[in-house]
């Protein structure tokens, strides 16, 4: 199997971490550096977020890029409402190793990473502001890179920050808007559209424990907290994992289908962080960006438990159809 080179760009985060531990371990992937950008938690926290998981992953080898630590132009609004003040639920997990973070900043590590065409492909899990930073050093980012995947964005769901709007592209939507303009690259977008049906269930949370008490009570604990908060704001039992439906849909494309658009990103007044999907072509502009929204949630969670509980594929495919 030839395993596809990958950077992954995330804010740590509750479900940035179980998408985390899908990457690293996910046999289809080499993952060849973690940048780190403020959102879900400021980026410092996201970046001691991303060692305790390089910890439990035993992948402390890969190297791991500090990136901005505000939106390019707005006030930087965490959602540690949403993931807990240590983004992890407020497990308060300890650190034991002594890794630290590489010299280069995350945008010049991507600006030159991506200086000449190259095998390796972007998983974007948080705000864009760190591949905006990065277009802006390098104009040619996108066109050297084979993929760029952007868990972000809502096409005909409702927002999970506003009415309209998803708090990735929310959180800086300027910086989501120039990336769209100008990375000249498909941009496909797994947005809320699809990231809603991907429910971590109390059943399916207590499977994981079964399975795999270590890493089931890990998630159990991490989790907890966000299932509180999902059945506070939308009565959901169980909560939304959105990060790591990009990392399996990136593994296996077929877990989601949708419509390539142009889309642009709405910066100011009360719709800031929208994505415009022209679906019926009314600008007739050149598409920028593939828009899912259909997913195959029992293929989703086939992928996902069979890596992160290292359990046999067969067997988690099995167990579904009486979990689901």
């Amino acid at each position: 199997m030839q395993r596809q080179k990958v950077i992954i760009d995330c804010d740590p985060g509750i479900d940035d971490m179980l998408a985390l531990m899908l990457a690293v371990q996910a046999p289809e992937l080499e993952v060849v550096g973690i940048t780190v950008v403020c959102g879900n938690v400021p980026v410092e926290l996201g970046v001691e977020n991303t060692f305790r998981c390089l910890e439990r992953c035993h992948r402390l080898d890969i190297p791991v890029y500090q990136g901005a630590t505000t939106p390019l132009t707005r006030e930087f609004i965490s959602a540690q409402d949403t993931h807990g003040m240590d983004g992890l639920g407020e497990t308060y997990f300890p650190r034991t190793s002594e890794k630290t973070i590489e010299v280069q900043d995350a945008a010049t590590y991507l600006a030159t990473t991506f200086a000449q065409p190259t095998a390796i492909s972007v998983i974007a899990l948080g705000p864009l502001t760190n591949i905006a930073q990065a277009l802006q050093k390098n104009p040619q980012l996108g066109e050297h890179m084979q993929r760029f995947v952007s868990m972000g964005g809502t096409y005909k769901s409702h927002g999970n920050c506003s009415p309209v709007a998803e708090y990735n592209y929310w959180c800086d939507p300027d910086a989501a808007a120039y990336v769209f303009q100008h990375l000249n690259q498909t941009i496909e977008m797994v947005g809320l559209d699809v990231t809603r049906e991907i429910v971590l269930t109390p059943t399916l949370i207590e499977y994981c424990r079964r399975m795999n008490p270590e890493i089931g009570q890990f998630i159990q604990a991490i989790t907890r907290f966000y299932v509180d908060f999902h059945w506070q704001q939308e009565h959901i039992l169980g909560c939304v994992i959105n990060d790591p439906l990009a990392v399996a849909y990136f593994i296996d494309p077929t877990i989601c289908t949708g419509f390539e658009s142009f889309t642009a990103v709405e910066t100011t007044s009360i719709s800031m962080g929208q994505t415009l999907v022209d679906r019926y072509d009314f600008w007739q502009k050149p598409a920028n960006s593939k828009i899912l929204t259909e997913v195959d949630t029992y293929s989703f969670f086939g992928k996902f438990l069979t890596v992160i509980l290292h359990a046999q594929e067969e067997l988690i495919q099995t167990d579904l159809k009486n979990l689901m």
